[in-house]
C-alpha cells in the first residue's frame, strides 16, 4: 500500500463515520513524489457535514491529513467535492 492510498482510505473512512449517505463517499488520488492530493467527494446534502460550522471539520480532517502525510513524508492536500 502506497503512502497515497494509506491517505485516501483514512480520509474516505472518516468522512463515511460523519454523512448521512456513506455509500456515496468517494475519494480520488492523485499523487506526486511530493505531494497527495486526495478529493473527496460527498453527496450535496452531507457537504454540509463534511465541511461543519465556520469550516471547523473540514479544517480538523486537514490537519490530521497534514500530519500523517507529513509523518509518512509527504505534503497532504484534501479538496471537498459536491456531487
Amino acid at each position: 500500500m502506497t503512502v497515497g492510498e494509506e491517505l485516501q482510505g483514512f480520509v474516505e473512512s472518516l468522512a463515511r463515520e460523519v454523512v448521512d449517505n456513506p455509500e456515496l463517499v468517494r475519494t480520488v488520488l492523485l499523487e506526486s513524489d511530493a505531494t497527495v492530493v486526495v478529493e473527496l467527494e460527498v453527496h450535496r446534502s452531507d457537504v454540509g457535514k463534511v465541511i461543519g460550522r465556520e469550516g471547523r471539520m473540514a479544517d480538523a480532517l486537514r490537519v490530521l491529513l497534514t500530519g500523517m502525510s507529513t509523518k509518512l513524508g509527504k505534503k497532504g492536500i484534501l479538496q471537498v467535492l459536491d456531487r
